[in-house]
């Protein structure tokens, strides 16, 4: 182990209960013990999880929430005796890894619940909404402190919880406590204060309008959140310990607006001044731990940080809010684990909060104690896989139902959650498969072929692994993508596997009966109808640094490639103008929210010019011309033009019995697409 970490791996204590180490495992949804959207049970796929995490040097493991009341079915969490009679029998084993478990329960999402365009269908029409209320009563799910808008759709909006329904979900909290704690459970986190969830909305000013003993004054507003703990402890006793999770400052600017970093703003949620009266009195209720970061769903970027957002980028508050209470207090959001040892280490700061991690590798802890880095299988926090609530304008949650029902996947890892249907098997029959591209797709074909016992080839037409990602990965900013490219090149080498660079393939038939996996990608659509398209550069042609562009740069798409790009150039202090003939910047479905609005509210703040509804018509040199959806005409001056409109697959050859293709070249789409279709193929050919 590197000296520079060795303070994370030292003892503290947790009210009476101590925790082996300073790594904590932060709660994700879908990693869940007790079941997620589904009917409450012991979910052996979460404890597979969690289990594996444990035994991989974790001190402290928190479980994905559980909603005291469940909003599919309307389950209270504490009526089904079985499901915590499976979890008694379990927690021995759990324990036998030296991890100490809490057991985060949530009052729910109130205005922040993911609202879908069927749920919006549900709410509006009376007669579905009343057949749809035994499994999933909107009205009741998204009540809140006061009537507010929703986070998603402004067909849902939420009402005002009622002083006998707040009064019950204490209760509830108090009831599941104690019997999580007879259990063997060693505690319990309370979400939360934190990121904009139901009890934080109780908080905030600008939703908690009431004027009743839970609005107003901050004792009253904090009301809903000490209740519970004073009633847990009173059911349970003083000695068990009650976690937190409470954002140190909400950085919102208002309903669906937050503050980037750096920001002057306004805040109307919780700001430091109030923080820090808010901890003293939280501490003072009974809470014995804060599990801390900073946003809301207003401000989604703070809490769950996109690949934008800067390394470590709730630290500071955090550090400074542990100056106003004398309980542990824990940072998470894109923590680097050697900044995280020097706070520790300094006193700054007690635990070190880490969950996307976990998802892309959950034995990066026993890797980084035995200074295996270059091991470990980076997250690349692009939330593809884990948590891809997708926004846009005019559209709710565009989201497929099988990804809400199971979040807490991941886009590199492809077993993440998914044991039943992906998973090595070592072939008895150990065959030469060959693999046309050294992309990501072809190398994690071959990495899951040679880990079956068979022998892959890669043959790659140009003289580096990695194809088009690449390019993908060269931004400034995108330090962690371009590890992962260095994770797969040092697995090949590792693993053995057989690549020819500079060896590009044109015909299938020097490869006689072999299985073939063709991963030769997309080639970029050009705008042939434009005239002036020959002007234009290419995206990746940018990325690569093949060709330069002038001050000013117009770039035609708005999609997550073209704004990414957009970013960079401002970064690199040239002036980007974006043309995109959609409604909205990036729409389009798999990114994440918490990544899409960051960037549209950068360009809003930078005040980069937009040019929404908006398509090309010419490119001249020193400027382009476009029509607007109304049938305007205008001219943009600009030195360059960088082309972003999408790509095309282009396969070698087609599918067939024994050619299977991987990658763009059988469908544009994302890395989580790419990757577990590549290890979905790669399993079945080599078998």
């Amino acid at each position: 182990m590197k000296q520079n970490i060795e303070a994370l791996f030292t003892p503290w204590n947790i009210g009476n209960v101590q925790i082996k180490n300073r790594i904590v495992l932060t709660s994700m949804g879908g990693t869940n013990l007790l079941g997620w959207m589904e009917k409450n049970h012991f979910d052996k796929a979460g404890a597979r999880f969690i289990m594996e995490v444990a035994k991989n040097n974790v001190g402290l493991v928190l479980p994905g929430c559980q909603p005291v009341y469940n909003p599919m079915f309307g389950q209270w969490l504490y009526k089904n005796d079985k499901m915590y009679k499976d979890l008694a029998e379990w927690m021995p084993k759990l324990h036998a890894t030296g991890a100490k478990l809490f057991v985060q329960l949530t009052a729910g999402f109130g205005r922040s619940f993911t609202i879908s365009e069927m749920m919006e269908k549900l709410y509006v029409n009376p007669v579905l909404r009343a057949i749809a209320k035994p499994f999933m009563d909107l009205d009741k799910i998204t009540a809140t402190a006061s009537p507010s808008p929703n986070r998603w759709s402004d067909k849902v909006p939420s009402r005002e919880m009622t002083v006998p329904e707040i009064e019950e979900f204490v209760e509830a909290f108090a009831i599941c406590a104690k019997k999580l704690k007879d259990a063997g459970v060693d505690g319990v986190e309370i979400h939360a204060v934190h990121e904009g969830y139901l009890l934080d909305q109780f908080t905030l000013k600008y939703v908690n309008k009431r004027t009743d003993k839970y609005g107003g004054s901050l004792e009253n507003r904090y009301r809903f959140a000490t209740d519970i703990v004073k009633a847990i402890k009173r059911e349970c006793g003083e000695d068990f310990p009650v976690s937190l999770r409470y954002s140190v400052v909400s950085k919102t600017k208002g309903f669906r607006s937050g503050a980037l970093p750096g920001e002057e703003y306004e805040e109307v949620g919780r700001d430091m001044a109030e923080s820090e009266q808010a901890v003293k009195l939280l501490e003072e209720a009974g809470y014995d731990m804060l599990n801390c970061d900073n946003g809301t769903y207003d401000a989604w970027y703070w809490a769950h940080p996109p690949i934008y957002m800067p390394e470590n980028c709730n630290l500071e508050d955090v550090e400074h809010i542990k100056n106003f209470c004398n309980i542990p207090v824990v940072c998470a959001g894109r923590l680097d684990p050697v900044t995280a040892a020097e706070a520790i280490s300094q006193g700054k700061l007690d635990g070190a909060g880490f969950a996307r991690q976990f998802l892309a590798d959950p034995e990066w802890v026993t890797k980084l104690i035995e200074d295996r880095e270059e091991d470990i299988r980076p997250c690349i926090l692009c939330h593809n896989g884990c948590f891809n609530m997708c926004h846009y304008k005019g559209v709710p949650n565009d989201q497929d139902l099988n990804d809400s029902l199971h979040l807490a996947r991941c886009a590199v890892n492809a077993e993440m959650l998914q044991w039943d249907k992906h998973y090595i098997k070592k072939t008895n029959s150990p065959k030469r498969v060959v693999i046309i591209g050294g992309g990501i797709g072809g190398m994690e074909a071959a990495r899951v072929l040679k880990l079956q016992g068979n022998q892959p080839v890669i043959y790659e037409k140009s003289d580096s692994l990695g194809g088009t990602f690449r390019a993908a990965s060269a931004e400034s900013y995108k330090g962690r993508l371009r590890a992962l490219l260095k994770w797969y090149i040092a697995q090949m080498e590792k693993l053995g596997v057989e690549v020819h660079l500079n060896s590009e393939v044109t015909s299938l038939a020097q490869f006689g009966n072999c299985d073939i996996i063709i991963a030769t990608g997309a080639t970029a659509r050009v705008l042939k109808s434009v005239p002036g398209h020959e002007k234009m550069i290419e995206a990746c042609e940018f990325l690569n640094k093949e060709k330069a562009v002038g001050d000013s740069v117009a770039i035609i798409g708005g999609g997550l490639t073209g704004c990414e790009i957009a970013y960079e150039l401002a970064l690199m202090g040239k002036k980007p103008v974006i043309v995109e003939m959609k409604d909205d910047l990036i729409a389009q479905k798999g990114v994440c929210l918490a990544n899409s609005s960051y960037l549209r509210e950068w360009f809003e703040l930078h005040k980069v010019p937009v040019y929404l509804e908006t398509a090309l018509s010419e490119v001249k040199d020193g400027s382009i011309v476009c029509k607007r959806k109304d049938g305007q005409i205008v001219e943009i001056a600009c030195d360059s033009v960088i082309s972003s409109a999408g790509y095309i697959p282009a396969p070698l050859a087609p599918e067939g019995k024994k050619v299977h293709l991987v990658g763009d070249c059988k469908g544009v789409g994302n890395l989580r697409t790419v990757i577990w279709r590549a290890y979905e193929v790669a399993m079945q050919v080599g078998q």
